[in-house]
């Protein structure tokens, strides 16, 4: 059983948690067989601690859900609305369905090539936090833009801890290089200062979520925002001075503001996930430069008449920003193939297994036509 969070969320509204028209649409079915609403504040295996306009909920899914889920994404995750049908003498009660996502953060499971994770869901905005340390890390910034473009949320880049900073305006100079279109704060670590202008995005019903490597003060953010202590923290390590993580589960947060926060523990790892279509948002500036390649299909890598490599060469584009994605580029082409393949040996195995059912009930058939 999980233990009741601290500073836990009693009776609240539905718009306050962010149900909007965009989840009371899909949920009149659900409504229909008398259903209620809730969204999940924290996930751990089957068993979910749940916010609803009567206070708090623990709650398990139902055996069909989890009968009836093609797979893990299926099953409800932090942040998600799912339909539930409370019981009647406890806090307790059933999850019957997840509601369709409005947005998400996903990347691909790490040591399983052929399998999304869905992080978090229903984000209107996503902190992407950077410690201005030894994680200060522009290719990694790019990564978590393109996984933030893909899952439909508005990303803003948070630059933390300037004050142990040498050059901050070099720093966030470089950041806004490869984040052209993006919102970028700066905010301090352990001296105060910075946070307030964050609360800008904390709207009552909308909910914000916070994600970068381990260690970058995404709780420390959390705490200035809320105006008191309530996510733990870490001292940074001694013998290199990184940030050390805290953080152990995604937990939704309700604000003072109305708003809500979704903490997460660093990422250690972060691949994509069919992100095609947000390399190009993304990387805007190289795709307008590839326009003018001479082939349609260029590669910008030994084809003559490379306006992209031409960029490169004139400095008008940094070569490790092109080379970031490009690689990207290829990690996706890899990803894809990898689907490929394993979808096709998933096909063969069906159909072999299929030809054996029948061929069994062939044979049963004619033993049975042989007795009588």
């Amino acid at each position: 059983m999980i233990p009741p969070h601290e500073d836990s969320f009693g009776p609240v509204s539905l718009a306050a948690l962010g149900w909007d028209e965009t989840f009371a649409k899909p949920f009149r079915s659900h409504a229909a067989q008398g259903l209620q609403p809730a969204r999940v504040a924290i996930a751990h295996n089957y068993l979910y601690q749940l916010c609803t306009d009567r206070g708090e909920l623990m709650a398990e899914a139902t055996g069909r859900l989890r009968h009836h889920a093609t797979s893990a994404e299926a099953m409800p995750i932090v942040g998600d609305w799912v339909a539930i049908r409370p019981s009647g003498i406890e806090r307790k009660a059933v999850i019957e369905a997840v509601l369709p996502r409005r947005s998400f953060f996903s990347r691909k499971a790490p040591g399983e090539p052929t399998r999304r994770q869905l992080v978090v869901a229903n984000l209107d905005t996503v902190f992407l936090v950077c410690g201005l340390d030894h994680d200060f890390n522009l290719r990694r910034i790019e990564r978590y833009l393109v996984a933030i473009q893909n899952g439909g949320a508005t990303a803003v880049v948070v630059l933390n801890k300037a004050d142990i900073c040498l050059d901050v305006e070099a720093a966030h100079s470089a950041a806004a290089a490869v984040a052209p279109n993006t919102p970028i704060h700066v905010t301090h670590g352990l001296a105060s200062g910075g946070a307030e202008s964050l609360k800008e995005y904390l709207f009552p019903g909308k909910t914000v979520a916070l994600l970068g490597s381990s260690g970058v003060g995404k709780s420390t953010i959390i705490n200035r925002l809320l105006g008191s202590d309530r996510q733990r923290t870490h001292s940074v390590r001694r013998r290199d001075g990184r940030g050390r993580q805290t953080t152990t589960r995604r937990e939704l947060i309700l604000m003072p503001s109305g708003g809500l926060i979704i903490d997460t523990p660093g990422m250690r790892e972060l691949q994509l996930w069919d992100d095609t279509e947000s390399l190009k948002d993304t990387f805007e500036d190289i795709d307008t430069f590839a326009l003018q390649c001479r082939f349609r299909n260029c590669t910008h890598n030994q084809e003559p008449g490379c306006i992209v490599r031409d960029a490169v060469n004139d400095g008008h584009l940094e070569a490790s920003r092109l080379n970031s994605y490009l690689r990207l580029h290829r990690e996706d082409k890899l990803l894809r193939q990898r689907r490929d393949e394993h979808t096709r040996l998933d096909k063969q195995r069906r159909n072999k297994i299929a030809r054996r059912t029948g061929l069994a009930q062939s044979q049963n058939r004619r033993q049975e036509n042989g007795r009588s």
